[in-house]
């Protein structure tokens, strides 16, 4: 026996033929699916990812609550602008009463300066009527009043001669609307006061007056008889006749209680009281 028999050899055993193929078949097969992986790796690196998202699909129940709310934003809409129109018309309507209502003042003011327009001519032309109508009934003058004192017929006696004296004694006395005496009279106040003397109540006014007695005609005037100017029972003055064409009146504020020739302004009628 050799001395190193006992000696383990220190050579790596042989490996078979056939280890060393499948090493190299599993070595070789490795390297394949790497190179296989790194190609895959680098085409995918290269092309983009796509990725494909998929809508849900409406269900019927959905769509009925697209369409409900479609309605609703719809009706909204159209209920805005119904608003706005009414809206607009208020405004309208309020811009219009305002302007009418500033037409209808401007129509009253206008009218309310017409109306007092026409009044103040009424008053003018009824006050030139006046000064007309008394100028044309004072034809004698203060003297011609004297003088037409004495030629006078002489009063009638008994009851009317009281009337014409007590018309006689209040010449010269002053014309005051509404007088009733003793010392100043208006036309009516002072045929009053005279028929009281003869016990005869007569009315106040010279419209009550026109009509109280027997109407008589002017051409058939006797001494007492009442004359009246305008329509009877809306006479606007009176006197008493006195005779001889003449009549005596409180005639107006400036010439007040006189004697007047009836010709000079004719009376509209005559009653007769007495």
């Amino acid at each position: 026996m050799s001395h190193t028999a006992h000696i383990p050899s220190h050579r790596k055993p042989r490996r078979s033929a056939s280890k060393l193929a499948l090493r190299a078949g599993v070595t070789g097969g490795v390297l394949s699916t790497l190179a296989v992986a790194g190609a895959s790796g680098a085409a995918n690196a290269a092309e983009p990812v796509t990725q494909t998202i998929e809508l849900p699909t409406l269900t019927t129940d959905l769509s009925s609550q697209v369409a409900r709310s479609a309605d609703a934003t719809q009706q909204a809409a159209a209920n805005y602008q119904l608003q706005a129109e009414r809206d607009e018309a208020f405004a309208k309507a309020a811009d219009q009463a305002k302007k009418d209502q500033v037409a209808a003042e401007k129509k009253a003011e206008a009218k309310k300066k017409a109306e007092a327009a026409a009044k103040e001519k009424a008053e003018r032309e009824a006050a030139q009527q006046a000064a007309s109508r008394s100028s044309e009934r004072t034809t004698l003058s203060a003297a011609s009043s004297s003088a037409t004192t004495t030629t006078a017929a002489a009063p009638a006696s008994g009851s009317v001669g009281a009337v014409i004296s007590f018309l006689q004694a209040q010449v010269g006395d002053a014309y005051v609307m509404g007088g009733t005496g003793p010392n100043s009279w208006d036309c009516s106040g002072l045929v009053q006061a005279a028929f009281k003397q003869a016990g005869v109540d007569l009315p106040r006014t010279s419209q009550e007056q026109s009509t109280f007695g027997t109407s008589v005609s002017l051409s058939n005037l006797a001494v007492g008889d009442i004359l009246y100017w305008g329509g009877a029972g809306s006479a606007y003055h009176v006197g008493v006749y006195i005779g001889n064409g003449q009549y005596l009146d409180a005639a107006n504020p400036s010439k007040g209680v006189v004697i007047q020739d009836l010709s000079g302004y004719p009376a509209s009628g005559a009653v007769r009281a007495l």
